[in-house]
């Protein structure tokens, strides 16, 4: 797993570059940033199994097919699953705010994760929709929490969500 840091140096040791303007604005905006990333991750760690369980609650809510007879969380063990799920895709992405880098979704998380969803019958979208609702939960307790300038809580929310998403081909 890379963070901001060193995938910036990767980046530039690989072409043979010496940092430019773009590269050290890069590194200024990442650790300017760097006291609201751990706030916001310190924040998200302390809330975490309460935002999994109003988010399952409000996707429940939006889609009570899903644990309905025949739907995808109808059981206890299935239920469990979702709420599981859910809360590792959370872990995941405070991991991503900390690091300021999507490697982590990728290599742990993205990684072939839609062709198993898709092989068990587990569906996409609300698995998207469920990260939606994590993300905006989240926004909304570091806004109450005082943290300011949080937009980057935004990025690993949003590319997970596109990732998963049906893509046109």
């Amino acid at each position: 797993m890379r963070d901001a840091v060193t995938s910036l140096i990767k980046n530039y040791d690989v072409a043979g570059r010496y940092f430019d303007r773009n590269a050290i604005d890069s590194l200024k905006s990442y650790f300017e940033s760097g006291t609201a990333r751990e706030q916001a991750a310190g924040a998200i760690n302390a809330n975490a199994a309460a935002i999994v369980k109003q988010a399952g609650s409000q996707l429940f809510d939006e889609q009570p097919e899903l644990i309905r007879p025949g739907g995808n969380a109808y059981t206890t063990r299935r239920y469990a699953a979702c709420l599981r799920d859910m809360d590792y895709y959370l872990r995941y992405a405070t991991y991503a705010i900390v690091a300021g880098s999507m490697d982590v979704l990728d290599e742990r998380v993205l990684q072939g994760l839609r062709e198993t969803y898709n092989s068990l019958g587990v569906p996409i979208g609300p698995t998207v929709r469920g990260i939606q609702i994590m993300k905006d939960i989240v926004k909304q307790q570091l806004a109450e929490a005082g943290v300011s300038g949080a937009s980057f809580v935004d990025e690993p929310f949003d590319y997970m969500t596109r990732e998963l998403s049906e893509k046109d081909i």
